[in-house]
C-alpha cells in the first residue's frame, strides 16, 4: 500500500520541484532584485542647471535602465508579465502592422531585431537621449549671440490730465491742453545680445554635454537589456515547446499502458489494481500536458508583447533549444571587458563628470560676468522720414548678496556628486559580481546538462526493461509507472537545464556588455 502510494500524483510533483527548485529559484530571485530597483527608470535628463543659476542635474539625471530576467507568468513560477510590464518597459512594446492568418516562423535572430525596433524599454531610452540634447542646445544658447529685431509703427493721443499738467501753460493766458495728439513715429531696429564671459554657463554647457553622453551610452545599455529580456523570452518559449513535445510523449506511452493494463485485465492475467493504477499514471500526464500546453501558449504571448508583434498574430519557432559548450574568457579578462565595454558604467562615469560641472556652474555664480548689448534702426515719424540710430553697451555684473540663495544650491550640488560618485562606484561591485555569478551559473548549468542528458539515457533503459518484465508477467505495473515517473523528471531536469545553461550564456554576454553583438555567437558555442 505503501508503494501504491507513493507512486501517485504526490510523489511526481514533489520530485519535480526538489529538482527544479535551484534551476527557477535564480529567475525568481533576479525578477525580486531587479523589480525593486527598477523604480529609477526612465528619469529624462535634466538641465545642468535653471535660468536662475540652479544646479540639481546630479539628482534627476539619465539612469540607466533596468531589467529583470526572472521567468513570466508562462512558466508558473515568476511574477505574471503584466505586472512585470506595469513596472519594467522591458516587457512591453509598440505593436507594428497588423495581424495575418499566415502563421510566422520566428527565428531567434529575428526576436532579437524585432525586439531592438519596437521594445517600449528601447523607445523611451530613445527619446531620453533626444530630450538630453534637446537640453544640450537650450544650455548653449546661453553662450551664443541672440539677434532678434521688430518693427514699430506708433499713433496715439496722451491725456496729460492724467499725468497732473494742469491750469494754465507757465502761468500764462493760454491754458495747459488736457490731450496731445494725435501723434505718430516709427522705429525699426535689429538687437543683439552676448554674453562675453559667464563661467557658470560655460559649466552648466560641459554638464549638459555629459549628460547628453550619460543618455547616449543609456540607449546602448538598453539595447544590452532588450537582447537579454527577448533571449530570455525566446528561449522560456522553446522550453515550453520541450515540454509539451516531452509530455505529449508520456502521455502516449501512459494511454499504451493503460491499454495493455485493461487488455490483460479482461484476458484474467493482471489483477485489477493495475488498471486502475495504469489510469491515475495517464490521467497524471494527460493534466501536465493541459499545463504545459497552456503555460507554452502564455510562454509565447510574453515574447510577442516583448517584441512587438501585432495583437493576435500567430508565430511558430523556426530555432531549436541548441546546446553548445562555451569557453569564456578568465576572470580578470572578462572583468576588464566588462568595466571598459558596459554601457551603464560608462553611462555612470559621464554621470558623475556632469554632477562635477553642474556643482563647479553653481560655485561661479559668485564670480563677476560680463554681457554685451547693442541695437541699431531707424526711427522718425513716418519710414519715409527716419533718421539712423544705434546703442552699444557692456555691463559687468558683481555679485555681492543673493540671500545665500547659491550657497543653498551649491550644497544640494555638493550632495548630488557625492550620490553619483557612490553609485559610480557601487555599479563597479555590482559588475564584479555580476561577471563572477554569471561564469558561476554558466559552469554550473553545463555540469547540469551533462548529468540531464545522462539521467535521461539511464531513464529510458529503465522503462523499457520495466515494461519487458511486465510484457514477460515477471512483475505488475507499478514498476513500469514508477520508470515513466523517472523518465518524466529527467526529460524536464533536462529541458530546465538546458535553458538555464542558453540563459547563463546570455547574462554572461551581458556582465560583460557583449550581449547585442555575442549572443548569437554564444548561443552556438562560438
Amino acid at each position: 500500500m505503501k508503494a501504491d502510494a507513493d507512486s501517485g500524483v504526490g510523489r511526481p510533483f514533489r520530485t519535480f520541484i526538489k529538482d527544479h527548485f535551484r534551476v527557477f529559484s535564480l529567475p525568481i530571485l533576479l525578477t525580486f532584485v531587479l523589480l525593486s530597483q527598477n523604480s529609477g527608470y526612465g528619469q529624462t535628463a535634466a538641465p545642468a542647471a535653471d535660468a536662475s543659476g540652479s544646479s540639481d542635474s546630479a539628482s534627476r539625471s539619465t539612469s540607466s535602465p533596468r531589467y529583470n530576467p526572472g521567468s513570466s507568468s508562462a512558466d508558473g513560477f515568476g511574477i505574471r508579465a503584466t505586472t512585470q510590464s506595469q513596472q519594467n518597459p522591458f516587457f512591453g512594446s509598440v505593436p507594428s502592422g497588423h495581424a495575418t492568418s499566415e502563421v510566422l516562423a520566428l527565428t531567434f535572430a529575428d526576436a532579437i531585431n524585432r525586439g531592438l525596433q519596437q521594445n517600449l524599454g528601447i523607445l523611451l531610452s530613445g527619446d531620453n537621449t533626444l530630450s538630453a540634447r534637446g537640453q544640450k542646445w537650450k544650455e548653449l544658447s546661453n553662450l551664443l549671440p541672440n539677434l532678434s529685431g521688430n518693427v514699430l509703427e506708433n499713433v496715439q493721443e496722451t491725456s496729460l490730465a492724467a499725468l497732473g499738467f494742469n491750469g494754465s501753460l507757465f502761468g500764462g493766458g493760454a491754458n495747459f491742453p488736457s490731450v496731445i495728439g494725435p501723434f505718430n513715429y516709427f522705429d525699426a531696429r535689429v538687437y543683439l545680445t552676448q554674453s562675453l564671459f559667464n563661467f557658470s554657463y560655460i559649466e552648466r554647457n560641459r554638464a549638459a554635454s555629459q549628460n547628453l553622453k550619460a543618455a547616449q551610452y543609456s540607449y546602448k545599455d538598453a539595447r544590452e537589456l532588450v537582447v537579454l529580456a527577448t533571449g530570455n523570452a525566446y528561449l522560456q518559449a522553446l522550453s515550453g515547446a520541450a515540454r509539451v513535445e516531452a509530455t505529449d510523449a508520456q502521455t502516449r506511452t501512459a494511454q499504451a499502458l493503460y491499454n495493455k493494463a485493461v487488455d490483460q485485465q479482461r484476458a484474467g492475467l493482471s489483477p485489477n489494481i493495475d488498471s486502475l493504477r495504469a489510469q491515475v499514471e495517464l490521467q497524471t500526464r494527460q493534466q501536465q500536458l493541459i499545463v504545459a500546453r497552456n503555460d507554452f501558449a502564455k510562454q509565447k504571448l510574453t515574447l510577442a508583447r516583448i517584441i512587438g508583434l501585432p495583437p493576435g498574430q500567430d508565430f511558430s519557432l523556426a530555432d531549436q533549444a541548441p546546446y553548445a559548450p562555451l569557453t569564456t574568457l578568465g576572470l580578470e579578462q572578462s572583468l576588464q571587458r566588462a568595466y571598459s565595454s558596459r554601457a551603464d558604467y560608462q553611462a555612470a562615469a559621464a554621470q558623475v563628470k556632469m554632477a562635477e560641472f553642474s556643482h563647479k556652474a553653481t560655485v561661479s555664480q559668485h564670480l563677476p560676468s560680463l554681457d554685451f548689448s547693442a541695437d541699431y534702426g531707424a526711427i522718425g515719424i513716418s519710414p519715409r522720414s527716419t533718421d539712423t540710430t544705434y546703442r552699444l553697451s557692456g555691463v559687468l555684473n558683481i555679485p555681492i548678496f543673493q540671500g545665500n540663495r547659491v550657497h543653498g544650491e551649491t550644497l544640494q550640488a555638493e550632495a548630488n556628486l557625492r550620490q553619483s560618485r557612490a553609485q559610480l562606484e557601487n555599479l563597479r561591485g555590482q559588475i564584479d559580481y555580476e561577471v563572477r555569478t554569471a561564469i558561476l551559473d554558466l559552469n554550473s548549468a553545463a555540469d547540469q546538462v551533462a548529468v540531464a542528458r545522462s539521467s535521461v539515457d539511464l531513464a529510458q533503459q529503465t522503462l523499457t526493461q520495466a515494461q519487458d518484465r511486465f510484457t514477460a508477467g515477471v512483475t505488475d505495473n507499478l514498476e513500469v509507472v514508477q520508470a515513466q515517473e523517472a523518465l518524466a523528471n529527467a526529460n524536464d531536469s533536462y529541458i530546465a537545464s538546458l535553458y538555464a545553461h542558453n540563459l547563463a550564456k546570455v547574462e554572461f554576454a551581458k556582465a560583460i556588455g557583449f550581449a547585442e553583438e555575442g549572443v548569437k555567437q554564444y548561443l552556438k558555442g562560438k
